[in-house]
């Protein structure tokens, strides 16, 4: 199992944290974000590498602390890793340029 999946069994715990950083969110006008997208977030990204001894309380810090331009760069991103875009193909490259 992966390290950074160590935070797995907080997550009931820590769901009312994550549930505010979704409704914060929604304010600025992110009203797609789910609940999972959210948390693969921070598994991914923000506890890539994570402490040893790390509390419930700096957990649900670093939950709350999640800005909203951090998560769509990560989600650009990994929008592009997961695209079969290619630019080899004369159609899909008219297409965007529509």
């Amino acid at each position: 199992m992966d390290e950074s999946h160590r935070f797995e069994h907080f997550r009931p715990q820590v769901q009312p944290a994550v549930a505010s950083k979704l409704l914060e969110f929604q304010l600025l006008g992110l009203d797609s974000v789910s609940e999972q997208e959210l948390w693969d977030f921070l598994i991914k990204k923000k506890w890539k590498k994570i402490k040893e001894d790390m509390k419930l309380y700096e957990i649900i810090q670093e939950i709350l602390s999640v800005k909203a331009s951090d998560y769509l760069n990560f989600a650009t991103i990994e929008a592009y890793k997961a695209s079969e875009f290619s630019m080899d193909d004369e159609d899909e490259l008219k297409e965007l340029l529509k």
